[in-house]
């Protein structure tokens, strides 16, 4: 069995850069997670070393559909009059910034960051489920 706060933390790892850039691997006999950046010199995955049908890689937020479609739903609950408005902010680069720039005029964005992170739980909980693999909380 495997904490789910050591399954959050490598997510966050893999998803705190650009996709493919940083990779978390878990051994699900051991329970060990080990670690590999493009950005710098971290590398613990020896591929020698692995058996590989007992690894599973620790997903990036995209591969859980945690991007637009996540902004979209909580515009649709919370603010339903400016889904308009984002879907513009959306059509340019530095969308993100700016869409939480809007939230910040809106006071909404600690209420975005609360719904982003239950259902980035949710959405990494349903992986675990899925993949079988057995969390300790």
């Amino acid at each position: 069995m495997i904490k789910f706060s050591e399954i959050q933390d490598a997510f966050l790892f893999v998803s705190s850069a650009g996709y493919g850039m940083n990779m978390a691997i878990l051994c699900k006999d051991t329970g060990q997670i080990l670690y590999h950046s493009e950005m710098g010199d971290l590398d613990e995955i020896d591929d020698d070393d692995l058996d590989w049908d007992m690894c599973i890689e620790i997903p990036h937020k995209n591969n859980l559909d945690m991007g637009q479609s996540l902004i979209f739903e909580f515009v649709e609950m919370q603010l339903p009059d400016d889904y308009h408005h984002v879907q513009q902010i959306f059509r340019k680069r530095g969308a993100y910034r700016r869409f939480k720039d809007f939230l910040e005029t809106k006071e909404l964005l600690e209420m975005w960051y609360d719904f982003e992170s239950k259902r980035e739980e949710q959405a990494l909980r349903q992986w675990c489920l899925e993949n079988e693999i057995e969390l300790s909380d």
